[in-house]
């Protein structure tokens, strides 16, 4: 609606918005941990937790609403037909902004249950961060130092069992936790610093997915693997859609047996780790050769977009 705006208004624009939008429903959002601090009985708590989730809903609808005003964007999504709102899902995705979050949220709020993180427990005593966090319900592990761990071996096991209670409410709960394996956002100069063999793609960290299929594996229906693209996006993706320079968003969603993980063997067989790195592996290389497939097809756009870009 207002991309004919020049980019440094349209920037001022879309960032007073998120940042109103986030106030907003986040303040909401820490008031709801507060009663649910005080809220006596699982079932009440259990209805603020679900009031926390509409929040976070209205906050991803409203992001939405945000990039309308804003950008004109054309979103290529495939592989919703045959989600559930109701289900319980592993999602794995490449990283490649901090727009990732808000882009996919606003595209699955209304086909999966709201995407959870799995989080350090040290965060929950981060002020209001914490409080936030918790009453989303989004999961906390609990991870011995190896330091720890030699001095006292007993401990080894315990953090697995530990955040597997955490999540014993999940059974009751649908839930989608995502995970993103590369750790953190792909660049350039962190690809060649790991001498990556994937063209668009930092290596995958199993270590995360496991843990997480270790603790709640069992309740998941599916793996949902993310393939997540901007065909025309600046080299910095998020400036680039607050400056109305984003018009194209692909986001390929395949759906995927729950790989299965004995954590005894895993957490104690290096061979048992090798295998199931090797599986993550695959799906990698399967990811890379897809955005490869995507880059191309789109490739006229992206030519057409740039020389637009640059002649503004």
């Amino acid at each position: 609606m207002f991309n004919f705006l020049p980019g440094p208004v349209l920037f001022l624009l879309s960032a007073s918005l998120l940042i109103i939008n986030t106030a907003l429903w986040g303040s909401l959002v820490c008031l709801g941990g507060l009663l649910k601090l005080v809220t006596p009985g699982e079932t009440g708590r259990k209805w603020v937790s679900a009031l926390m989730n509409r929040f976070m809903w209205a906050w991803a609808s409203c992001n939405g609403g945000i990039l309308f005003l804003i950008a004109k964007i054309e979103w290529d999504v495939r592989g919703l037909e045959n989600l559930q709102p109701d289900g319980w899902y592993l999602l794995i995705s490449n990283h490649l902004s901090g727009f990732d979050i808000a882009a996919q949220t606003y595209i699955l709020r209304n086909h999966i249950p709201m995407l959870k993180f799995f989080l350090k427990k040290e965060l929950i005593y981060v002020p209001i961060m914490g409080l936030g966090c918790w009453a989303l319900d989004m999961p906390f592990m609990n991870r011995t130092s190896p330091e720890k761990l030699k001095k006292n071996p007993k401990l080894k096991g315990k953090d697995l069992e530990t955040t597997r209670k955490s999540c014993e409410k999940f059974r009751h709960i649908p839930t989608s936790i995502i995970n993103y394996v590369e750790g953190t956002r792909v660049t350039d100069e962190k690809r060649a610093r790991q001498n990556s063999p994937y063209r668009h793609l930092l290596k995958p960290k199993a270590g995360g997915i496991a843990f997480a299929l270790s603790a709640m594996g069992e309740q998941f229906n599916q793996l949902l693997n993310i393939t997540l693209v901007y065909p025309d996006a600046p080299k910095d993706i998020l400036m680039g859609v607050m400056q109305g320079k984003v018009s194209k968003v692909v986001m390929h969603i395949e759906a995927l047996p729950v790989p299965q993980v004995d954590d005894k063997r895993y957490f104690s067989q290096p061979e048992y780790r090798a295998e199931f790195q090797r599986w993550l592996n695959g799906l990698w290389e399967a990811k890379d050769a897809q955005i490869d497939a995507i880059m191309l097809e789109h490739g006229a756009h992206n030519a057409e977009a740039a020389e637009h870009r640059s002649a503004h």
